[in-house]
This record gives C-alpha cells, structure tokens and sequence, in this order.
C-alpha cells in the first residue's frame, strides 16, 4: 500500500493520504487519521442553538459560524488544538453541494493545519427544524 503520511514528533494524530483514495489534503483534510495513545474526547453534535436560548439564525452560513465557534471552544477546553481532532462528521439538512460548501467555509478555519478525517452526511431534518447543521468530532485528548 502506498500511502504519504504526515506526522511530527509533538503531533498526536498521523494523517494517511493513500495513493489509492482521492486526496483530501487540498482541502485540509485526510482519509485516514489515526490517534496515537491516549484518551479520546467525542463530542456530541454541535447546532447553532446557543445554551441561553437566543434566537438561530435561519440560514446555514451563519449557523456554521456558531457551531465553528462553539468547536473552537471545545478544543480549548480539551487542552486541544486542530493537530488533535482525529473525526468530524457535518450533518446538513437537504444537502446539496453548494450547502455542504456553506457548512464547510467556516469550520475550515476551525480545523486548520490539522486535517482531520471528515465524513459529510446530508439529512432530511435534524433534531429541530430549525436547525440546519450538525457537526460532531473526535478529538485525541493531549
């Protein structure tokens, strides 16, 4: 199997982009990511409900910069950073490309430098009409 791996000493999570998946890395992410020992954070689906109960806004770009928001958050208080999240899966309502592209501009920053692995689901409805995106992740905890 062929496969170009990117790892650092420091980094707890080694990327695979095997020449034989279509490569990811472009986009920042891989198709394989593997956690080095160590404890393993899964964090629950993220929406853009806030805890206080403020309004949603109704469309996606926004609901996705609260949710790349509230991740970002996450990690800092796993200790974390994107060189750990080993899995992320987005969930996005009546999925087309274009909407998979709204949900993903702003989690890119999120996920920067770290590539992680990411599956991208389209569903009919989410736990809450309102709700528009879903994103959970797997982080390796530092």
């Amino acid at each position: 199997m062929s496969t170009e791996a990117t790892n650092d000493a420091a980094v707890s999570v080694t990327r695979l982009h095997p020449s034989f998946l279509f490569d990811m890395s472009a986009r920042g992410f891989a198709q394989i990511s593997v956690a080095e020992p160590g404890r393993l954070a899964f964090l629950s689906g993220q929406v853009a409900g806030a805890p206080e109960g403020e309004n949603m806004p109704p469309d996606l770009a926004s609901q996705a910069c609260i949710v790349a928001a509230q991740l970002k958050k996450a990690l800092s208080e796993l200790g974390a950073s994107a060189s750990d999240v080993v899995m992320v899966r987005l969930y996005v309502v009546n999925a087309t490309t274009d909407r998979f592209q709204q949900a993903l501009a702003p989690l890119r920053d999120t996920f920067s430098g770290g590539n992680p692995s990411i599956t991208t689901i389209g569903v009919q409805a989410l736990f809450a009409p309102d709700y528009q995106l879903e994103v959970e992740m797997v982080v390796r905890v530092p």
